[in-house]
């Protein structure tokens, strides 16, 4: 007897190729895929999937997850949209490595504004400690890229200074076990110090490290360089090809405020794989995106980690120089900054404001407002903002190099909201919708793609003795319904998840099962 029947429905199987029906046989956790005749085949649970589209569980190869989800294992905004496996320690920010446990509590406080500060026991130092943490204990699959940024601390600290040769060994060595205990690559966050402070050369070096086990190199570029528009990528291309290594550069947006066509973007993507190099994007289908708060805060500040920020926000002296320096680095004013997750009650009346609104509430500047918020709530606060152009989105994800991405933040009371939406989005507007691509190919973009990308080679497929990861979902009803001003909508149109075999969402109700399990570099 199988454990589960999924009958009636059209498979799409992740491939890209166009959708058939067949049953799904689920045994423990994989699966089959039977043609003809079921009626007569017994299973413990038959899910009738009559006019609904069953496909493999969407993976994310970019979330922001890692610590919300050892807070709250049931992670129903993802798993609502048929997420079943995602990637952590996207943006070079990622918790492992730590051999300090004062590094790792620093590096919390650090990024809290954009995975959060939730109340767990982060007591890990390894990779291998650290994937055990999710193993079976939460409601999607888990996969680990290294940031740089744990890596560089471990090896130097938190300084602005190029490594001695002796520390970027040490930094090899710390990517390197990292990846022998699970990890797919390494990432980095090029506007986020520390990682940010790595010079290309030093990025070069690790990222040949990481080819010689198979890895690749997953990259918010350094938006900051150059011209601001096509230098960036211009640095990551470089180091793929000085180092060998693939090149995944993630939420590569049309930009909405830089001279000349976005398209230039996809250009340089294909004039590189034109030269035999191996690049992937990814976006998410919202105009805007957000992180951390201190994000507005010039790199100076962090020159030797958290208590040199807290040291500068007090400094009047400091104070005045960040406010000289500070831009809104976005395409609209402080009126387009909106500001959440606070964790003082007292601080609540801002949650989902604009920077302009908080600071005339409190009568001050807007960079000193950002300042005195930061230092209230231990540098915790977060925002999103616009900046992209959203008329070329669907263009791009049509693109055959993008994938689906969701750069997601789960924390505030006002999040953006493609923490909510961004699958159903890409499949109920950009797909059915404006027909930007078809539902087989918007399949692929978030399923064996980046599959594909990450390495795992087991889930990303429904294909005979792949992980039994499912989505069924109603293809003419799937609809994000998260917006700017109510966010924390959950999306339509998912009535089941399945991982690993597991029944985690019913009817789009979650089951209370925990079937996560933690997908290490093979």
């Amino acid at each position: 007897m199988l454990d589960m029947l999924i009958k009636g429905g059209m498979v799409v199987d992740g491939s890209g190729s166009a959708g058939f029906y067949a049953a799904v046989a689920v045994q423990g956790d994989t699966v089959t895929l039977l043609r003809g005749d079921v009626s007569d085949i017994k299973a413990k649970r038959t899910i009738d999937a009559t006019g609904r589209i069953v496909a493999p569980g969407f993976i994310d190869p970019h979330a922001h997850s890692a610590l919300m989800v050892l807070h709250d294992p049931v992670h129903l905004p993802k798993v609502h949209q048929g997420v079943t496996t995602e990637l952590y320690g996207i943006d070079g920010n990622s918790y492992a490595p730590f051999a300090k446990q004062q590094d790792l509590d620093d590096f919390i406080t650090l990024n809290a504004g954009l995975e959060g500060s939730p109340p767990i026991n982060a007591d890990w130092s390894t990779v291998t400690e650290y994937l055990a943490k999710y193993d079976k204990k939460v409601s999607v699959n888990v996969a680990y890229i290294v940031g740089n940024s744990p890596i560089r601390i471990g090896a130097m600290g938190w300084s602005d200074r190029k490594p001695t040769k002796k520390e970027l060994d040490a930094q090899k060595g710390l990517l390197r076990e990292s990846m022998e205990e699970g990890a797919v690559g390494i990432s980095t966050g090029l506007d986020y110090p520390p990682g940010s402070f790595a010079h290309t050369d030093e990025l070069v070096e690790l990222s040949k490290e990481a080819a010689k086990l198979g890895g690749f190199y997953h990259t918010h570029v350094r938006y900051g360089l150059g011209d601001k528009f096509l230098d960036p990528y211009r640095e990551a291309l470089d180091i793929g090809r000085r180092s060998g290594i693939p090149i995944h550069l993630t939420h590569m947006m049309p930009r909405a405020v830089y001279p000349g066509s976005s398209w230039a973007l996809v250009d340089m993507v294909e004039e590189a794989r034109d030269e035999g190099m191996d690049v992937t994007f990814d976006n998410f289908p919202y105009a805007h995106g957000g992180t951390r708060l201190v994000y507005f805060l010039p790199h100076w500040t962090h020159d030797g980690g958290v208590q040199s920020i807290y040291a500068a926000l007090r400094s009047p002296e400091a104070r005045e120089r960040i406010r000289k320096e500070t831009s809104i680095g976005f395409r609209e004013s402080w009126d387009h900054v909106w500001v959440t997750y606070f964790k003082h009650e007292r601080n609540k009346k801002y949650e989902g404001r604009s920077v302009a609104e908080v600071a005339e509430m409190m009568g001050k500047s807007e960079v000193d407002a950002i300042c005195d918020l930061l230092l209230d709530e231990d540098l915790q606060t977060s925002f999103h903002a616009a900046g992209h152009d959203y008329g070329l989105m669907p263009d791009f994800a049509a693109h055959e190099n993008y994938m689906v991405g969701s750069d997601a933040l789960l924390i505030g009371d006002y999040p953006p909201a493609m923490g909510y939406g961004c699958f159903p989005e890409v499949i109920g507007n950009f797909c059915r919708n404006q027909r930007k691509m078809t539902l087989p190919q918007a399949i692929r973009k978030m399923t064996s793609f980046p599959a594909q990308r990450i390495g795992i080679k087991d889930r990303g497929l429904l294909r005979d003795g792949m992980k039994a990861d499912i989505t069924i979902f109603d293809y003419e009803n799937i609809k994000a319904m998260a917006t700017r001003d109510n966010p924390k909508r959950m999306s339509q149109g998912i009535d089941y998840v399945i991982v690993n075999g597991q029944v985690v969402v019913d009817h789009g109700k979650h089951t209370g099962v925990f079937a996560g399990r933690a997908i290490k570099r093979t």
